[in-house]
């Protein structure tokens, strides 16, 4: 009975430990997707809310409807600012978790070409085998037929 190839065992872990990056990747990638919907609904907000204010321009305002605008504004600038930095943030997380995944794929293509590899020493040892015992049986039938 042939005992079992470590490498295959080898090979099982390096494809369970490709999925987990690959489910990482995913994950990370979704997460910045978020983010950047956030980031992007934000900048429509402002658009929108200055929009708004341009139509009201040629109304009057009152001190504290202008300084409440400004204030609003600039928390809306705030939220911007530290959207972009998570953004910023989402896009450094998937470009690591991108390496990771390809650093375990990598791994995981190794270990199957060793696999493969050493397959086909196994298939020529074997077909070096056959090929003697192929000899030599022709071998022993031209010895018999072989008149003494």
């Amino acid at each position: 009975m042939r005992r079992a190839d470590p490498l295959i065992t080898v090979l099982k872990l390096n494809k369970e430990a490709e999925e987990q990056a690959a489910l990482q990747l995913k994950s990370a990638q979704l997460e910045q997707q978020r983010f950047e919907g956030q980031l992007e609904a934000l900048n429509n907000y402002r658009l929108e809310y200055m929009k708004q204010m341009g139509e009201n321009q040629g109304k009057t305002l009152s001190a504290s409807e202008y300084h409440s605008f400004h204030e609003f504004i600039k928390q809306v600038d705030q939220a911007l600012v530290q959207q972009v930095n998570t953004v910023r943030e989402a896009q450094n997380q998937t470009q690591h978790r991108q390496v990771h995944w390809q650093q375990k794929q990598q791994k995981r293509k190794a270990v199957e070409l060793l696999l493969a590899k050493n397959a086909q020493k196994a298939q020529q040892i074997a077909n070096k085998q056959e090929q003697k015992a192929s000899d030599e049986f022709a071998m022993q039938q031209f010895i018999r037929k072989t008149p003494r």
